[in-house]
């Protein structure tokens, strides 16, 4: 394990991609088990490691919510947020979490509302009086919304690795996503009062809020499509991202007429690189599970966990801190596979209900693309917002805490997780 482990680092830090380098390690592991004779395995362990039909939901999801990212509705999302909490003091950075909130329905990406969201609010609220850094540390802090509020990427990919409902994870996240928002938006209404923040210049041609919600109830029919299908047993997580797709390619060719071929063609591409290294990733992670399996990690691991507690409720702390320091350094994706498989066979034999600690990593997971020094959100938000990494880290550090206070809530309160699940029968 030692030399594992050290052969992992090493590849990573000599920029090793990430797929490669859990591949490497897990042809080591297994000619260190058994020799040559196990090579055999890798060709079935690469196969049935992305031979699930629910992981087919992914690429739908990703083609929807970069044609709905192409087609431009950011503009009409935030008019719908300023006609909203648009005419109150720190009013811009209500409306970033707000749009966060309402982006998160039609991606399911961070990375992506980072991106999206920060290329027009971060200008808009640094020409309105806001410090550029923290403009970048509302967007970036907002943007880990996206993936805990459906439909999710990492939900997708983690019912399908766990065999955990897809449909009750979705339903799972919503209310957790929106208790986030609550509390950045009571970290802003404090630092609105304490620092004078600016009263928001609405534009002369910003809509009321009938107007605005009439202008964003295409974009937001999105969500409704895929929660309402999935929530309500006519589809699965796959038809509805199918039906996603379709829906925002009438969107765009039809309603708003600006996607054209060229455009379908390089969202294809984009799909097809994204969901590309995502399953090789799985693929050569399912070889590294088998050996460590084999050699009885997990059962080590578990019993090295219940060594220090078998209470349930400290196992999650401690699996909570130390996801948060491993998702400082490495990619949401990876860390979900690599322990994901390790750590919930471990948290169902404490008695932690599935759904519950589900929720907890992917919501550790999140927080960790904000959090310095490797997270995602951050660097893309620093380049759109043109403003210094350093500066920023500073920045996000409030926005984290209050994060991880959400986190520590939906640890100590499972229901805030597997209410809306239970109402839905689908839990």
């Amino acid at each position: 394990m030692i030399w594992m482990i050290g052969l992992f680092v090493l590849l990573v830090m000599l920029g090793t991609p990430l797929a490669f380098a859990i591949g490497i390690t897990a042809i080591y592991a297994l000619l260190e088990s058994g020799g040559t004779a196990l090579l055999r395995l890798v060709p079935m362990r690469l196969f049935s490691g992305i031979d699930m039909f629910s992981l087919m939901a992914m690429p739908f999801f990703i083609l929807a919510g970069d044609m709905m990212n192409r087609i431009r509705i950011t503009d009409r999302l935030v008019d719908l947020a300023n006609a909203m909490v648009g005419r109150v003091r720190g009013a811009l950075a209500y409306v970033n979490v707000l749009v966060s909130v309402l982006f998160a329905g039609l991606t399911g990406a961070a990375v992506a509302d980072t991106a999206a969201i920060g290329r027009m609010m971060i200008p808009t609220m640094h020409a309105q009086g806001y410090e550029r850094a923290f403009a970048a540390a509302v967007t970036a802090s907002s943007s880990v919304i996206g993936p805990i509020i459906p439909p999710s990427i990492i939900m997708v990919i983690y019912g399908s690795l766990m065999q955990v409902s897809i449909a009750g994870l979705f339903a799972a996240g919503i209310l957790p996503g929106i208790l986030m928002a609550v509390a950045l938006m009571g970290y802003i209404a404090w630092r609105a009062k304490r620092d004078d923040l600016p009263v928001a210049a609405l534009r002369r041609d910003t809509p009321p809020l009938a107007a605005a919600t009439r202008r964003a109830l295409v974009p937001l029919m999105m969500p409704v499509i895929i929660l309402g299908g999935i929530l309500g047993g006519i589809v699965t997580p796959t038809e509805a991202g199918a039906l996603a797709v379709f829906y925002a390619l009438i969107v765009g060719v039809v309603v708003y007429r600006n996607l054209g071929w060229k455009d379908i063609g390089a969202l294809l591409y984009d799909m097809v690189r994204t969901s590309g290294s995502v399953f090789i990733i799985l693929a050569a992670a399912s070889i590294l599970g088998w050996v460590l399996a084999k050699e009885g990690v997990p059962g080590e691991l578990a019993a090295l966990l219940l060594g220090i507690s078998d209470d349930p409720l400290i196992f999650l702390f401690v699996v909570s801190f130390a996801l948060l320091i491993v998702g400082m350094f490495m990619e949401m994706t990876a860390v979900l596979i690599i322990l994901g498989p390790i750590l919930h066979p471990i948290a169902v034999s404490l008695g932690i209900d599935p759904l519950h600690f589900a929720i907890v990593m992917i919501v550790n997971l999140n927080i960790a693309l904000a959090t310095p020094p490797l997270g995602a959100c951050l660097f893309v938000a620093a380049s759109v917002g043109e403003v210094s990494f350093e500066r920023l880290m500073l920045r996000i550090l409030p926005f984290i805490l209050v994060e991880v206070l959400v986190l520590a809530l939906v640890i100590a309160f499972p229901a805030i997780a597997l209410t809306l699940p239970a109402w839905l029968g689908l839990h």
